[in-house]
């Protein structure tokens, strides 16, 4: 296939499949999207927004410590770490259910990390945050930005210890850049440094006592003492809001895109679907981005531990739970890269998704996606059935490309399943750009599936 008929081929299923949708409905899922990814500065801070929206909508809260008697019908949602969520939902007929169908995402995005002690001195004159990378990011991207902090403290209640989130919401911090003139290779190509060069400055040292007041102004948004915080996990965000842009408003400009906007389009299409024959699952995983070996990460038994729960409750033993899960299908939705304007010559030669063309199914030889020739062929028809476009996605044979937590489920997990994602520009960038179509494509395709 040539540039061109590639290029046609894309512009025809454009067009064909966004028929019957008003840019209006595009640009509104988009926005809903936004509003989702700035209310969630932290993988805590998504996490507790979902449980919230589906508490409020009549979901009851289970706790893994707790005995679990789901009723037929009804809707549930578990965390665990505060940083991982689990919701299903129970066909209104529980006898003869087929099994479940899971969509798969991520909670969490590459940012820096505070450590312990996190306050330091530069020359009597500054105080730095010590910070450490969590995940793979594009450094640069973080620099000469507005920054804050936001996350989870631990602190001692009257009960033992409790967690609760914290958002310092304002504009706070700064990793500034290093002048032109002190590092003429600046343009050349630098490799920075963690420690040295991507430390933020947060405030001015008075005299010869350090500041001490990020902590302070932890602990009174978590409303406590500070000498009753005894651990935090606290993250470095992107101040900057999501926004729609281009010449039509056809693209949107975000921070942790990456996944939240699959986060955002699983949860949203699993709220709006009422029961099923199968049990629909939603799960958004912590720790994606460091490799998902976490008691909360996909790498966990979470799901596992999930599903026969669930399946138990039901009156199955461990055969009527193997039934349930050879019949099931995994989706596990983490974004694409889409060809770059500027460098199309680093995309596949024939599998070229781009922004505003839909879902990307998403291919590897090597089984970092799941996806096969048989479950590749189930999505295109969830797709069809949906009204929905799809797009291919691959690595080119010669460059080594990222993992997600579909292969990671369903090795604790064995069931079938398929690897999609939405094209985006700058993967793992501060700041990334995306389709303003593509979120609603991804709500309308999961909707099918969830409503088979």
């Amino acid at each position: 296939m040539g540039s061109n008929d590639i290029e046609k081929t894309a512009i025809v299923m454009r067009e064909s499949a966004h028929r019957g949708i008003s840019m209006k409905e595009y640009r509104k899922c988009a926005r809903e999207m936004l509003e989702f990814v700035e209310k969630s500065p932290s993988c805590f801070h998504a996490a507790a927004n979902m449980k919230e929206r589906l508490k409020a909508q009549g979901f009851e809260e289970l706790k893994e410590t707790e005995d679990w008697k789901p009723e037929a019908g009804k809707g549930y949602c578990v965390t665990r770490n505060d940083s991982s969520l689990i919701a299903f939902r129970l066909p209104e007929e529980t006898r003869g259910i087929p099994g479940f169908h899971i969509a798969a995402s991520h909670s969490d995005s590459p940012c820096f990390k505070l450590k312990e002690s996190p306050e330091k001195s530069v020359e009597g004159h500054y105080v730095t945050l010590n910070t450490e990378k969590y995940g793979a990011m594009i450094l640069s991207s973080w620099m000469d930005r507005a920054l804050s902090v936001a996350g989870r403290v631990a602190v001692q209640g009257k009960d033992g210890i409790e967690t609760r989130l914290v958002n310092l919401d304002k504009d706070l911090l700064v990793i500034p850049n290093l002048a032109i003139h002190m590092n003429r290779d600046m343009n050349n190509g630098v490799e920075y440094n963690p420690q040295v060069d991507m430390l933020p400055l947060f405030a001015e040292q008075e005299g010869e006592k350090k500041s001490g007041g990020l902590l302070k102004a932890v602990a009174k948004a978590a409303g406590c003492k500070r000498e009753d915080i005894l651990g935090h996990d606290l993250f470095l965000y992107v101040r900057e809001k999501g926004r729609i842009l281009g010449e039509n408003g056809e693209f949107v400009l975000s921070p942790r895109l990456d996944d939240l906007q699959c986060a955002f389009s699983s949860f949203r299409a699993f709220e709006t679907v009422g029961p099923g024959r199968y049990i629909n699952v939603c799960a958004v995983f912590d720790n994606e981005e460091v490799g998902s070996a976490s008691r909360q990460g996909a790498d966990s038994t979470f799901l596992e531990d999930v599903l026969w729960r669930i399946a138990e409750s039901l009156g199955a033993d461990r055969s009527g739970y193997l039934k349930l899960l050879a019949g099931s299908f995994l989706l596990s939705a983490d974004n694409a890269h889409a060809v770059h304007p500027n460098h199309p010559e680093k995309a596949d030669p024939t599998n070229r998704p781009y922004l505003n063309g839909g879902i990307v199914i998403k291919y590897h030889g090597g089984q970092k996606y799941i996806t096969d020739g048989v479950t590749a062929a189930r999505l295109k028809a969830l797709c069809r059935k949906a009204g929905v476009p799809f797009q291919t996605y691959a690595n080119r044979s010669d460059m080594a490309g990222g993992s997600t937590l579909g292969n990671i489920s369903a090795a604790h997990v064995s069931v079938p399943g398929a690897d999609l994602g939405l094209p985006q520009l700058a993967m793992h960038s501060a700041v990334e750009t995306a389709g303003v179509r593509d979120t609603l494509c991804a709500v309308e395709l999961l909707r099918t599936f969830y409503g088979e």
